[in-house]
């Protein structure tokens, strides 16, 4: 089978074409016929080995499959056929992937390989950061920074669906009227020197409820000081390359907390929150309260492309990667 092969730690440039045999299924876990996967800022981390674990190289990235079951263990609930969309290890830029059975879903019907690509491990990550982390409540203000990016514009859209008020810091005016399109009530620049004053502005003398936070690097220390009384920061990732130091003088003075979250540890600790974590997701997403944006679709060969975009941050909403030909079109009252 085809496969997308990292043989050293680098950029996406090592990433390789590779003919390589398809993977074995272990005892609980489904073979799947790969035709989508998403791109996501862990990949980097990981074909750069500075991700939390290093897989033995050389090995295939990619951290989600949509596609369908190609042979499934008895009593998994699936059969071979099933549209199907997994969170992997690492694995999915491959024309065939293996994945746990308790994290593979059956896509509902409406809902394509594309959009069950994007919805994985974005969406997911960031639901769980908002509801199982930061406990956001309807009517509360959500500051979303990197409100542009896969994971920021999942905030934007996910806020709104929570009932909250969504205040959208991106980098450049395009962005910002994308995250704006997604549904945030405000939007700030975060090239502007006193954004951090709007935002104050923007949140009332209460100050803001929940920040999440994929970029760190600068952006933190002025954030941080935008949370009111009790206000939550949620950490989910790191796409400015450098992670923040926390002044824990200044968690004092509002009883501010400052929290992690993490997909990874959250298979580890509370798998069932995956399960209805997608559940509501898909839910959502029939409603249309939520779509995710594809703004870039690549053919497997051009992997790399897409994770340049992504580490040059020159990406908006989602990229996903056509595995395999004759794949299915988002239908069209649900166009990504």
């Amino acid at each position: 089978m085809r496969a997308m092969v990292c043989g050293r730690w680098g950029g996406p440039e090592q990433l390789t074409l590779t003919n390589v045999p398809e993977p074995v299924p272990k005892p609980g876990e489904v073979s799947i016929d790969v035709h989508a996967c998403s791109v996501n800022f862990a990949d980097l981390l990981m074909i750069g080995g500075t991700y939390q674990t290093r897989p033995e190289l050389p090995f295939v990235p990619g951290l989600e499959a949509a596609g369908t079951i190609a042979s499934a263990p008895e009593g998994s609930g699936f059969k071979t056929g099933d549209r199907v969309v997994a969170i992997l290890w690492h694995g999915g830029y491959a024309e065939q992937a293996v994945a746990s059975a308790q994290e593979t879903f059956l896509l509902p019907a409406g809902v394509s390989f594309d959009v069950a690509a994007a919805l994985t491990s974005a969406y997911v990550s960031t639901a769980l950061a908002l509801i199982r982390v930061a406990h956001l409540k309807p009517s509360e203000v959500l500051l979303v920074l990197g409100a542009s990016g896969g994971v920021g514009l999942a905030a934007v859209q996910l806020g709104k669906a929570l009932g909250a008020t969504v205040i959208a810091v991106a980098s450049t005016p395009d962005k910002l009227a994308i995250a704006r399109e997604a549904g945030a009530d405000r939007v700030i620049c975060s090239a502007d020197a006193a954004w951090k004053e709007q935002v104050l502005s923007e949140s009332g003398s209460a100050g803001v409820n929940v920040c999440v936070d994929p970029v760190g690097g600068p952006l933190f220390d002025p954030a941080l000081s935008t949370l009111g009384w009790g206000g939550r920061y949620v950490l989910v990732g790191f796409a400015a390359g450098q992670a923040p130091s926390i002044p824990a003088h200044r968690l004092l003075v509002k009883h501010r907390a400052v929290l992690g979250s993490s997909l990874r540890y959250f298979r580890y600790h509370d798998p069932a929150a995956l399960r209805e974590t997608m559940d509501q997701l898909f839910a959502w997403y029939a409603q249309g309260r939520i779509l995710p944006r594809i703004t870039l679709r690549l053919p497997l060969e051009a992997t790399a492309e897409g994770l340049r975009t992504l580490a040059e941050r020159r990406a908006i909403g989602k990229v996903v990667v056509h595995v395999r030909e004759g794949r299915e079109a988002p239908p069209a009252a649900r166009s990504a």
